[in-house]
């Protein structure tokens, strides 16, 4: 099928012989540029949603990927000489970028959200814990439990698979219920357009008619309604993503310390993507009218 460019500006130029087909103003016309601007309205949302679970993802994955701990628990006697022993075999494991202990404070400023900040940690049989640092390529966490198991008995290695892992999975999973969402929104906004169109020309049955008798053919009458509709929908999408994107501006910008609640927006190129919505509004609701506006023609006498 060839391009036709006169189509494409047919389309998009005004028509004043074919726009009398379409009411103007009316139930049609208030309902086709409401469901639009509600509908993008939400798809900047669940747009938003989904990028941000993207990053919330990518960030858990990359940055517990790369650490790991080394838990020592030994009388107190013996504690500073399997800290060390631990650090010799970590200094010396392929994969390992860097260990360190963590001193008192460290440790006490990790368990202060739970126990409070006067906790009397020199008192305690707290393990000491080590922070081990991967290189690129990581290392081989079954063969250094052997070699801790080996050479430091009360040293346990947690390499965060089991912290990493399950909330990678959530964030990936709740990133697939945006896209999801946005399907869904697009289908309602089709569903909404589909019957507008099916009112509108179920109100101008009488005016069909004689475009009909004058010789009128079904595909002008029903590129009137594509257009008119199409143009509605594109135009409500417009005032709905942009107040969408004004919101999601309100919203608190990312902060490490408000974790997953204050990064919910659109960071960098991402932008693009809310001025695609109307485009995909225009589309849903060509698709919608056409295939009504056709079907109805047809059956209609």
């Amino acid at each position: 099928m060839k391009f036709d460019l006169s189509q494409v500006t047919g389309f998009l130029l005004a028509d004043s012989q074919a726009d009398r087909v379409v009411p103007p103003t009316g139930f049609t016309a208030w309902l086709t540029l409401f469901s639009a601007a509600v509908m993008a309205f939400l798809a900047v949302f669940a747009l938003a949603l989904s990028l941000a679970t993207g990053r919330l993802a990518d960030r858990w994955g990359n940055e517990l990927a790369r650490t790991a701990t080394v838990r020592i628990s030994a009388p107190a006697g013996q504690m500073a000489a399997q800290t060390a022993a631990a650090l010799r075999v970590l200094e010396t494991t392929t994969g390992v970028a860097r260990a360190r202990a963590l001193d008192d404070e460290e440790q006490a400023a990790l368990l202060a959200p739970w126990f409070g900040p006067d906790l009397p940690i020199e008192d305690l049989p707290i393990p000491r814990l080590i922070e081990v640092i991967e290189t690129g390529d990581g290392f081989d966490p079954d063969g250094l439990r052997l070699r801790l198991a080996a050479e430091v008995p009360g040293a346990v290695l947690d390499d965060h698979t089991r912290w990493r892992e399950p909330l990678v999975r959530a964030a990936s999973r709740l990133r697939l219920l945006g896209w999801f969402s946005l399907l869904l929104i697009g289908a309602a906004m089709g569903a909404m357009i589909t019957l507008a169109a099916n009112a509108a020309l179920a109100a101008n049955t009488q005016v069909i008619q004689v475009l009909r008798l004058v010789g009128a053919r079904d595909i002008y009458i029903a590129r009137a309604f594509v257009r008119r509709f199409t143009l509605r929908a594109f135009g409500g999408a417009i005032v709905g993503a942009g107040l969408g994107c004004g919101a999601i501006l309100l919203l608190p910008r990312a902060q490490l310390e408000g974790g997953f609640l204050t990064g919910l927006g659109f960071q960098g190129w991402h932008w693009i993507w809310p001025l695609v919505i109307p485009l995909l509004a225009a589309g849903v609701a060509f698709a919608a009218t056409r295939l009504a506006a056709h079907r109805t023609l047809k059956d209609m006498p």
